[in-house]
Parts: C-alpha cells; structure tokens; sequence
C-alpha cells in the first residue's frame, strides 16, 4: 500500500510546471501532486528517467549513462520511496567493487581496507605512509587533492587516488573544493584502516554497500514507476518561459509556479525577456561521458575501478551482474565509462587495452553528466536561487542545483525543495 507523504505546501492548490521528467523532476512531481496540487512534466525525451534512462540492445539492458541503483541511508527518503514502489519487484544485492591496479592486481573496494592484498612492496610503502600520517597527524584539507593524500598517505594517492579521479574530472584535484564531496567520500583514521586490515573486516557502512535493484529494466523500472499516472508532456523541450502577469506562460499552458531540472546553464536564454539576470551560470564547468555497452568475461563484480594509464577509462560498471535480466542466459555485459567524447574508432581502439576482454556493442555520448565544483559554484547557484524565488521559480536536481546527486540524494534535494516551500 502507497502512502501519500503528509505535507501541507501552500494554503490552496497551485498549478506547477516541472521542466525536466529525471529523478528530481519526477520525485518532485509525484510529492506534490500528493498534496492535491496540479503538475504537468514538460520532457524533452520521449521516455523519463533523464541520467538513468535505459533502453535494450541486441537484448542487453543498456544503462545509457552509469549504472544506477538504489539505497539511502535517509529514512525519509526510503520510507517515500517504498511508499511509491514495490519490494517485491527489487532484489537486494551485496556490493562487490575492486580495483584493478596497473599492475594487473585486483584489490577489494575501499582499497585502503584491503591493503593486505596489494603486492608486498606497495603494501609495506603504504603502511610506511600511514605511520607517518600517525606521527604528523592531519593537516587542514583545503581541496580534494590534499585531503586524498593528508588521509591516505602518498602510495595510495600515487597508485589509485590521483589518477583515478583525474580520469573522471579531467583537472587538477588541487583546483576541486573538498566541500563539494562531503558525504561522498570515506573518511577512515590510521587506526580504522589498519583494524579493517587486521581483522579483514567486510566494508559495510557505505550507502551502497548493499543496493536495491529491479528484477526486471534496471533504473528505467523506477523511472517508469514514479512517471505513473503523472501529467508528462514527452517530446516537449521547453525553449522560453513567458511572464504573464503573476502566472508563467509554458508551451501555451499557464502556471502558478515553475520547478526547473533541466540543465541550468540554458535557463538566462528562456528568461530573455523576463528582466531576470542569473550572473556567474554561464562559468559553471561540466563534462561529459562516454557510455559503452560491452559483452565481457564473466565475472563477480559490480563496479571495477582502473586507475591505470594504459587506457582512458576510469570504471566498469558491470550492470550484466545486477539482474539475470539485464543480458540474455550465458551473456556477461557491462557499460564500460571514457570522460568526455570518443568515436568509435578511438573505443575499439581503447577496449583492446582494458581487462576482462570487453566486446563492443553500443555506446553513447552523453555531454552533461557530471558537473564540476569550484570555489565559486555554490555561490552562483545559491544567488540563482534567491534571484529567482520572487518570482516562484526554484532550482532542483544535479545540473539545477549543481550538485554530484545520486538517485536519493535527488528525492532527498526533491523534500527539501518542498520544506523550503513551506515554509
């Protein structure tokens, strides 16, 4: 049984426009339509689900972009969450990450608690780090790069960290705010990490150390779910916002209210006209990835991490593992992530470089898939916000708010945006 979440918004029913049906825009939608109040959806695509949209290929579930999945450690947010859908239709999967060095080593994820499976030499320079760490103590992390290697030690930054994340992000860690990771990243004392090496103890504190997962069309399977029964305008970008009076004029349809999840960045060109100005949106940073779906060897994994330099890619997300439907009986697969855009010539190229033999299927490019924080970003978007309050507009989802959202953190964001309201 569905239970409506029990918030009272505005003293009488409004009618919302929501410009974006992924996560945030869906979530958003269905809590407050939960409170009697009108919401149509305005999507660009044909279909929901926006960053963690899938679709079949060659009979292989093709998570366009990452591989999504789901687990909080926010009651609220799993308890609407199982309001909204069906146990039943999920299994409960354990983790299981590695790192898969550049020497060919392959360590359990979190690396720093699996130090006892590195090769002797690295294992014996880490230990020496973190001695020193324990001598010295912390000094004030000021930016990721310092904070990754202050509490890991040089090894590990040198063999993992750094070259890791410089895949993903594509800059100095040096220049990324260590604010903007909070709540994303391992914290462990010395004393943490050596306990978990000695006693060889399971990680299971991390938010997806255990994950949910639909039996049956991935991340699309919740897109779809939290789309039923919504008012969702497919094939419907929304080029201009027109003032009219107090209410907002959207493809001819008028509207109290408007809730944007779209990418923030083109909101200053639908606003022409509108005398609002949004200064500093148009320096935000962004990139893109590469998607490829592959056919791999069989494996126990779900995600591995390549910090190597042979190759470009950073991870393998082996989506074939989370559910016997995802690929066809005795089919292993696998979305393969590059930053930034590759053609196929380049892939094919690079996949011979990379383990477990990966097999080209498909792949995709998706331009706006992480944004990138800097000293100033918050502000920006923060100043975006205020700005445009007066004027019932409110920012909401990963490229609104410019934030590294995750699945819940996304509905999370969604309660808080509906707090803030009523407020």
């Amino acid at each position: 049984m569905r239970y409506p979440l029990r918030v009272t918004i505005f003293p009488k029913q409004q009618r919302f426009a929501v410009i974006g049906a992924g996560i945030s825009g869906l979530s958003v939608a269905r809590m407050l339509s939960e409170q009697g109040h009108s919401i149509t959806l305005f999507e660009k695509e044909g279909t929901p689900g926006g960053l963690v949209r899938c679709e079949r290929v060659e009979g292989v579930l093709y998570h366009c972009v990452g591989g999504h999945v789901f687990n909080s450690r926010n009651k609220a947010v799993l308890d609407w969450f199982w309001q909204q859908l069906d146990k039943a239709d999920f299994d409960l999967a354990t983790r299981h990450a590695v790192v898969s060095l550049a020497d060919g080593t392959r360590v359990d994820y979190p690396i720093e608690n699996h130090l006892y499976q590195m090769p002797e030499e690295m294992r014996n320079a880490v230990l020496e780090d973190l001695l020193h760490i324990v001598q010295t103590g912390y000094p004030e992390d000021t930016n990721f790069a310092d904070f990754l290697r202050y509490r890991f030690g040089e090894t590990l930054y040198r063999e993992y960290f750094a070259p890791y994340n410089r895949k993903i992000w594509r800059r100095s860690l040096a220049d990324v705010p260590l604010h903007w990771l909070e709540g994303k990243l391992p914290m462990p004392t010395v004393k943490e990490i050596l306990a978990a090496n000695i006693g060889q103890v399971k990680e299971m504190q991390m938010v997806h150390s255990t994950f949910h997962y639909p039996r049956s069309g991935g991340s699309q399977f919740v897109a779809d779910s939290l789309a039923r029964g919504l008012d969702i305008r497919y094939d419907s970008p929304v080029e201009t916002l027109t003032r009219n009076g107090d209410k907002w004029s959207i493809c001819g349809e008028e509207f109290d209210a408007v809730i944007f999840c779209g990418n923030v960045k083109a909101l200053p060109a639908m606003l022409q006209g509108a005398g609002i100005s949004l200064p500093g949106v148009e320096t935000l940073q962004y990139h893109g990835t590469t998607s490829v779906l592959c056919e791999v060897e069989a494996n126990p994994y779900s995600w591995i991490y390549m910090p190597g330099e042979a190759h470009e890619s950073h991870r393998i997300i082996c989506t074939g593992n989370f559910a016997a439907s995802n690929s066809p009986a005795g089919m292993s697969t696998a979305t393969i992530e590059f930053s930034e855009e590759m053609s196929r010539e380049e892939i094919e190229e690079q996949l011979r470089r990379i383990p477990f033999s990966p097999r080209y299927i498909t792949h995709r490019y998706t331009p706006c898939t992480y944004p990138v924080q800097d000293g100033e970003t918050r502000n920006i978007i923060e100043t975006a916000k205020t700005t445009l309050k007066p004027h019932s507009i409110y920012l909401l989802g990963r490229f609104a708010e410019w934030e590294y959202y995750n699945m819940d953190a996304a509905m999370a964001a969604a309660m808080k945006l509906i707090r803030q309201l009523e407020a």
